[in-house]
């Protein structure tokens, strides 16, 4: 048996050499260890399988001891994380409201084109203001004979009253009020355009201007209560709550009568047009006398 050399007796070579030997058992006891613990898999070689010598591949786990210490964070670039982060946040905050502006721009536009395109509904407007109140005429004398009470009207305004005295009346429409009846006083009366001298000889005359039945504004009605059938005769036996029915061509519309008020001839701020639907009733007071107008207003019911 040979014997075992000391270390000092070794040459160079012989001590590199069992160096490598013990490198390699090193080696081989930790790769032994891998593969128990399976941090290792083995791959046979292509071009050594005669010898069916097997190459180990060590994993990346070999080296995560190193990977798990902690890195330092560097203060300076923690800082500039934060900035970026309020940076992206403010982004995106900004772009959000853009979007938010936008929309609302864009909702007003087409708003303003849509009133720009949706074609106007015309509301009848009076042609011109009365100067008094319509019906106004003397008290019929022993045979009925009557006519318009031109002391009625103010001496400045005597020339504008002739001068109106044509108006054009409206032509025919299917809104138009064609009829009236008021249950509670026995009225059935036909409705005509105009409330001139002329109209009233044939019914219950409505203002030109006022609107047709059913739409928002003041429907003024007025006829006589002592000549021409004496239509309007007991308008002061009306009282809250009784029904005055008007009727179109299509439809009737149904008013509830509000309150009654007496006035003079000139407080034509009774025939105003109204923010709703309203009818204004209108004839001289007292009967056989005439000095005075008897007003009765009326609501849409609903």
């Amino acid at each position: 048996m040979a014997r075992r050399k000391a270390p000092e007796e070794l040459s160079v070579e012989e001590l590199r050499r069992l160096l490598v030997e013990k490198r390699r058992g090193a080696r081989k006891e930790r790769l032994d260890t891998f593969r128990r613990t399976g941090r290792v898999i083995s791959v046979e070689s292509d071009f050594n399988s005669q010898t069916h010598q097997s190459a180990p591949t060590v994993d990346t786990t070999e080296t995560s001891d190193s990977a798990s210490e902690p890195v330092p964070v560097n203060p300076r670039r923690k800082l500039m994380d934060r900035i970026l982060l309020g940076v992206e946040v403010l982004a995106v905050v900004g772009f959000i409201g853009v979007l938010l502006i936008g929309f609302g721009m864009l909702r007003t536009l087409n708003t303003e084109v849509a009133s720009a395109l949706k074609p106007e509904t015309v509301t009848p407007t009076p042609l011109v203001m009365a100067v008094v109140l319509p019906s106004g005429h003397v008290p019929p004398d022993a045979q009925g004979n009557t006519r318009p009470n031109e002391i009625e009207i103010p001496d400045h305004l005597r020339p504008m009253v002739q001068s109106l005295a044509n108006i054009p009346i409206p032509t025919a429409a299917p809104d138009q009020a064609i009829r009236i009846q008021i249950p509670s006083i026995n009225i059935d009366a036909p409705i005509v355009q105009g409330d001139g001298w002329e109209q009233l000889k044939k019914g219950v005359g409505q203002y030109v201007g006022s609107p047709d039945p059913g739409q928002d504004g003041n429907v003024v009605l007025s006829a006589h209560n002592d000549v021409y059938g004496e239509i309007f005769r007991y308008l002061d036996r009306l009282t809250p709550g009784d029904e005055v029915i008007i009727y179109t061509q299509q439809r009737q519309y149904t008013y509830i009568v509000d309150r009654t008020v007496l006035v003079e001839p000139t407080a034509v701020e009774v025939m105003a047009s109204t923010g709703s639907p309203t009818v204004t009733l209108i004839s001289c007071y007292p009967y056989l006398v005439d000095k005075q107008r008897i007003v009765v207003f009326a609501r849409l019911q609903n």
